[in-house]
């Protein structure tokens, strides 16, 4: 994390005007556990945004709410698959709807 830190005053200080995305990424399986993975890493470099992966897994990847909500920071991007094609925009009205998406439960 200091290495992080490091690279993080560095890359301020020589470019100083230059508009950047420090983005982390996490794997939405990991449940909470990515929560406290984020804490730490914002607390060394200001995160502009999320990536998630493994959207695609049996995980809802609830821990999107849960990043926006505590931490303020955005989820811009989920990985849905291993393909280069499989990293997508994150859209949060799709994202909500196949959240409560109840079509395939029982009743």
């Amino acid at each position: 994390m200091q290495e992080l830190a490091k690279l993080d005053r560095i890359i301020s200080r020589e470019y100083p005007d230059c508009r950047r995305e420090n983005l982390l990424v996490l794997d939405a399986a990991t449940g909470q556990n990515a929560l406290s993975q984020a804490r730490e890493f914002s607390d060394v470099a200001k995160l502009t945004g999320v990536v998630l992966t493994k959207m695609d897994g049996t995980s809802k990847g609830g821990i999107a709410i849960a990043v926006q909500s505590e931490l303020g920071i955005p989820v811009k991007y989920i990985g849905v698959g291993e393909q280069l094609d499989d990293l997508q925009r994150f859209d949060p009205d799709a994202y909500v709807a196949a959240l409560f998406n109840t079509s395939d439960e029982e009743c």
